[in-house]
């Protein structure tokens, strides 16, 4: 853009009227394409050159999040960010509208859309003798899924996720509930993979987010159901300051009609007593591929935001597996001089044979003295990445297990990071991966 003699003419073409110039030469022979971008750099100052340059190139392109683009548009225009994900919902492109059209109108069904703020529960941190009687509390399972809030107004349905994205379009068996459900209503619960009367693991699900167009096998491989557990409006009435106990009453009305189809009730969970309850809580991933149990104040209205006392998430222990630190890579910002980010690996025989990734769960003194150890026992280095001497264990930590054709281990870990580092343990006492795939038959 600098090095170009200064422009002969003034161009003053808007951006858009650029880019349908451009997407008309997709075809065009390329003495032609090369006769318009000659004409464009002739007519085109240096910062529109630069720019110009950057959407030939492919370069323009910048990955921004569809949340962080919101985010700063809310910060922009002085508009809520929710009302904003309503209006860049739905298939639309830069060619059939502008952005007084998209992102400034307001739209006639904007506020029968708005969500209400999550509740969210804190880990439990206390035993739960302290918790008082065990009659209380209501019990149910804590899902592994897409916490997302269903609304019904007007015959129209908004599906939002806790992250408040709208997510109504990737969802089509849940928007097909538009006129069926009851008018005025929002239920709080969990997106989940269910198929043949089971729900399927998260690494199911993973398979159809951030996907836009969705195929008949996709959705036929992997379809969707919401497990309500909450209710928080009414035939249009806020009843969020309601008990649980009522709410779920009213909760189970809406429900009935839908039992057994898209639209569930979570199921509570009986028990006399907290030790009963805590072997119910260890079986969950066996039983349902949950994550423990949510344990919620039956007298307790649905709060905002995360607050203390009434609703806790009582989760099951990580499946754990000892492995060897195989390679090692400098992390970023304030871990940028240290080795923190490492590879894992299993025996398979007397082959090491990499796994997982991690690098979180130890302390900054035992990142400094893993980084003097990589540094002195390096063995190769293949860029920013050292493989080192295969010599100290790790006790890995994941919530999940799946099969996986693109790992050389033939599995895939959820949420690996380190629990503790074994010195207590030679190389040699790490697991196999056998152990994987035994862990693989019966979580997987």
């Amino acid at each position: 853009a600098l090095t170009l003699p200064k422009p002969r003419t003034e161009s003053n073409r808007t951006l858009s009227e650029w880019i349908s110039i451009l997407m008309q030469l997709q075809d065009k022979e390329e003495e032609e394409k090369r006769e318009v971008i000659l004409a464009a750099w002739s007519s085109l100052n240096h910062r529109e050159r630069f720019i110009f340059n950057k959407i030939i190139t492919g370069g323009f392109r910048v990955g921004v999040s569809q949340k962080l683009m919101t985010r700063a548009l809310a910060k922009a225009t002085g508009i809520d960010e929710n009302i904003l994900a309503h209006r860049m919902m739905g298939n639309w492109s830069p060619a059939d509208t502008n952005f007084e059209d998209l992102i400034l109108r307001e739209q006639a069904d904007e506020r029968i859309s708005r969500p209400y703020p999550f509740y969210l529960a804190y880990a439990l941190d206390i035993s739960y003798e302290d918790l008082g009687s065990s009659q209380q509390w209501q019990a149910e399972y804590k899902w592994d899924g897409i916490r997302g809030q269903l609304i019904c107004r007007k015959g129209q349905i908004f599906l939002w996720s806790r992250g408040e994205d709208l997510l109504t379009d990737r969802f089509p068996e849940i928007s097909a509930l538009a006129g069926k459900m009851p008018d005025g209503s929002v239920i709080d619960g969990e997106l989940l993979p269910y198929k043949d009367g089971s729900v399927l693991t998260f690494q199911n699900l993973q398979t159809r987010i951030g996907r836009k167009n969705l195929s008949r096998k996709m959705l036929e491989n992997c379809p969707v159901i919401l497990m309500a557990y909450d209710l928080l409006e009414y035939r249009g009435e806020d009843i969020r300051q309601q008990t649980l106990v009522k709410r779920r009453r009213l909760l189970e009305n809406i429900i009935r009609p839908f039992e057994g189809d898209v639209l569930r009730l979570s199921p509570t969970i009986d028990f006399e007593s907290w030790p009963e309850l805590d072997e119910i809580r260890k079986m969950a991933r066996k039983q349902n591929k949950s994550e423990g149990v949510m344990l919620k104040r039956t007298s307790s209205p649905y709060q905002v935001g995360r607050k203390k006392g009434d609703w806790w998430k009582w989760k099951i222990d990580p499946l754990t597996i000892d492995a060897v630190l195989l390679y090692a890579q400098q992390g970023h910002g304030r871990r940028a001089n240290l080795f923190t980010d490492y590879t894992f690996a299993v025996w398979n025989g007397d082959q090491l044979v990499p796994f997982a990734k991690a690098y979180s769960g130890l302390t900054d003194k035992e990142f400094l003295e893993i980084t003097k150890y990589v540094r002195g026992n390096t063995l190769e280095r293949f860029g920013p990445v050292r493989s080192v001497k295969p010599n100290l264990v790790f006790e890995i930590a994941f919530e999940g297990i799946q099969a996986s054709t693109r790992h050389k281990s033939g599995v895939a870990l959820r949420f690996p990071r380190m629990l503790r580092w074994r010195k207590d343990k030679h190389p040699r006492e790490a697991n196999t991966i056998d152990d994987l795939k035994a862990m693989l038959h019966t979580f997987g």
